[in-house]
């Protein structure tokens, strides 16, 4: 099954020197941008860290601090892969929860502008886990009867991602065939943030999703306690995460001024 789509979708996947979406860094990205005329486009490419690569992750992926001592740095390459995803809605396995932010803290420290406020993300690995609880390896063999041989590099991995997706759609009547309806079923809970510190109420109101004022309204508590947010800047935070507090702020602020 083709997908249905009306923008077009950026299915995508990282290499990276570890988990940590505030400190580690992208070693190798690949892109397959899919559009509504069924036209595809690729980009794959390594990249410098410029942080060593743990040997335990080098394990996982192949890629070696050899491998990219001669590559570009994600600042090199932001505006080609900027360019890249700029209209476009995007896809991964556990890119909500973990290339997605990753993306955004790169593209922010390369001083690129980076928002999902008009795109989609559809988490194909959060659909397999409703539908069938498995891995990227297991979900390819599962819906396509194909064996993933070069797991763990970012363009197998991509491309397995959109036929795995393809599949899906083909194999469950209930699934519709269009980015906003994969995107709320691939969702988990609404955060305003990717790293899921800031959080939505019922009333599509941002709140604290963590620590002391967990549950509490950010507004209210950048009010009432403005040293707050000097602190959350200050601290350990990712960028994405900072940029949504600022911009809430900035609104209540401007709010004041109505």
């Amino acid at each position: 099954m083709q997908l249905n789509l009306t923008k077009p979708i950026c299915f995508f996947d990282l290499e990276t020197t570890g988990i940590n979406i505030t400190n580690d860094r992208i070693v190798e990205i690949s892109i397959l941008k899919v559009h509504p005329n069924g036209k595809e486009e690729t980009y794959t490419k390594r990249v410098n860290p410029t942080i060593p690569i743990p040997p335990e992750v080098t394990k996982v992926h192949g890629i070696s601090d050899a491998d990219v001592v001669n590559e570009p740095t994600f600042k090199e390459i932001s505006k080609d892969v900027y360019n890249m995803i700029k209209d476009s809605d995007l896809a991964g396995f556990n890119s909500n929860r973990f290339d997605i932010p990753l993306l955004a803290e790169e593209m922010l420290r390369a001083e690129v502008d980076f928002d999902m406020k008009n795109r989609q993300s559809i988490d194909v690995q959060t659909i397999f886990h409703k539908m069938e609880q498995r891995t990227l390896s297991a979900a390819y063999k599962f819906y396509c009867n194909k064996s993933l041989d070069d797991a763990h590099s970012a363009e197998a991995d991509t491309l397995a991602t959109y036929e795995v997706l393809k599949a899906q759609l083909d194999k469950y009547e209930e699934l519709d065939n269009n980015a906003d309806f994969l995107a709320e079923f691939s969702s988990r809970k609404k955060f305003a943030d990717f790293a899921g510190f800031i959080a939505y109420n019922k009333n599509g109101e941002e709140c604290f999703a963590f620590g002391k004022h967990k549950g509490k309204l950010v507004t209210e508590v950048l009010e009432k306690e403005p040293g707050y947010f000097g602190w959350l800047l200050n601290a350990d935070f990712p960028l994405y995460t900072k940029k949504v507090l600022t911009a809430i702020k900035l609104r209540a602020f401007n709010n004041k001024l109505l």
